[in-house]
């Protein structure tokens, strides 16, 4: 979700705001903890090291439960709900998709291939929820097939992945707002 807090970060940059107090506060470093850690989990995928995979689901679930912790400190209660609505949808379209397909995630990938992420081996060395998609795949459009070259993601991905955007956003903005409360109180005094 690395892609995901960049984009972030760039709304917010792009509507003014001062994306370096991201940095600053203890809310969102538990998340960037995470994020490092998925990164590795992604290097091990382009060395052939699959070990790693069975550990994904737990880290996905374990990055939105931390994106609550900003949300609850900064009182960005409605993002929280709009995301969370978003996590729904994309969690509802992605169980639909699997339940259309044996229960597995068909996955169509173009990119990583190219980029070494994926090859048609790694489908049946990881033993997971995803197989190689193929012309049978019933909503082949709701699978995995927006392919960025380290990870193929499906619409409900994307969905899902909102609930980071706004997270990152909202609480950039609440750090900016902060800041500029405690420069108008210096003001004051």
């Amino acid at each position: 979700m690395f892609e995901t807090i960049l984009i972030a970060m760039l709304i917010a940059k792009i509507k003014g705001y001062k994306v370096k107090y991201l940095f600053t506060t203890w809310t969102m470093w538990p998340i960037f903890v995470l994020e490092i850690l998925h990164i590795l989990f992604q290097i091990n995928i382009f060395t052939g090291n699959y070990f790693f995979i069975q550990f994904a689901p737990y880290l996905k679930k374990t990055y939105l439960f931390l994106c609550i912790i900003p949300i609850v400190v900064y009182k960005e209660y409605f993002a929280g709900l709009i995301g969370s609505a978003f996590v729904i949808a994309g969690t509802l379209l992605n169980n639909f998709v699997m339940a259309q397909n044996g229960g597995k995630m068909p996955v169509f990938p173009n990119f990583s291939y190219i980029t070494g992420y994926a090859n048609p081996q790694s489908f049946s060395k990881t033993q997971g929820i995803h197989i190689l998609g193929t012309a049978q795949t019933k909503w082949w459009v709701l699978s995995d097939i927006l392919d960025i070259g380290w990870s193929v993601l499906s619409i409900g991905d994307i969905l899902i992945r909102c609930f980071v955007l706004f997270t990152v956003y909202y609480t950039v903005k609440a750090l900016n707002n902060k800041s500029k409360d405690a420069i108008n109180q210096k003001v004051i005094m």
